[in-house]
């Protein structure tokens, strides 16, 4: 343990929110920047048992490294507090946001047979919601180095799958977003990224899949398996990790080929 103390962590104290952490891909890129010595800001959507679970696993008698914060993205007023509540609780700006949140229909229409209410509700959550997000955290992340946003799309935006219409096409939106937001934050020190996971074996994508289709997810991909959480968590450390400086403006595919 003496090491650390000459070598500190890659986000040694550094504040984080990453938002639907308590389950699933966030709930893994939580802990994993816990790992890297970061602080966190556990937000989630209706699940405080879950949120609550996570921050049990960051903090220990001693020290107060993450704590649970409720909040629905696609209202303003929400993300505002979700960002007030991380500065309070660490005495500190937020360094990084990891923006997970989100949600996918498990009737997998076709695009003719999706509803408008549906529709409407994919977009609000992530289209809106990473749009509130990333707006807050562009006025509010620290400057002059070390500031992240990462966003959280799919590997469905390149492979264009049937059933997935408005999900995919509201993930797409949030790639737009990203690569024009990484070029506004010019001379801030904020870079901006999307990860874009293929099939990853969480609640949300077994959601309403009979076996055939998960098999089909299997075999579509060279690795010949579905992502694990722990396949993409490295990928979203490095990109909030001063290593990741250079990686600006850009969509990082983590798939296993699949696309």
């Amino acid at each position: 343990m003496a090491e650390s103390s000459t070598n500190p962590l890659p986000l040694q104290d550094r504040v984080a929110v990453v938002t639907g952490a308590s389950r699933g891909i966030g709930r893994a890129i939580a802990l994993h920047l816990a790992s890297l010595g970061a602080k966190l800001l556990i937000n989630y959507a209706s699940n405080s048992a879950q949120a609550l679970s996570v921050a049990a696993q960051i903090n220990t008698p001693s020290a107060l490294r993450a704590v649970t914060f409720q909040a629905d993205i696609s209202h303003p007023d929400q993300v505002k507090s979700l960002f007030d509540a991380a500065e309070s609780a660490f005495n500190s700006p937020v360094h990084i946001l990891v923006n997970s949140a989100g949600i996918l229909d498990p009737k997998y229409p076709t695009l003719a047979d999706t509803t408008l209410e549906d529709f409407d509700r994919t977009f609000s959550v992530n289209v809106r919601g990473a749009f509130l997000c990333c707006r807050e955290a562009a006025n509010r992340i620290k400057r002059g180095g070390g500031g992240r946003i990462i966003c959280l799309t799919t590997s469905l935006v390149a492979a264009f799958r049937p059933g997935y219409g408005a999900y995919t096409a509201s993930k797409a939106a949030v790639e737009a977003m990203v690569k024009i937001l990484a070029k506004e934050l010019k001379g801030t020190g904020i870079t901006a990224n999307g990860v874009a996971p293929g099939a990853v074996a969480t609640e949300m994508f077994y959601a309403g899949k009979t076996e055939e289709m998960v098999k089909q997810a299997v075999e579509v991909c060279p690795m010949g398996r579905l992502g694990e959480t722990d396949d993409v968590t490295p990928v979203v450390g490095f990109l909030a990790s001063d290593a990741g400086e250079w990686v600006n403006g850009q969509i990082i595919r983590v798939n296993g080929g699949y696309v």
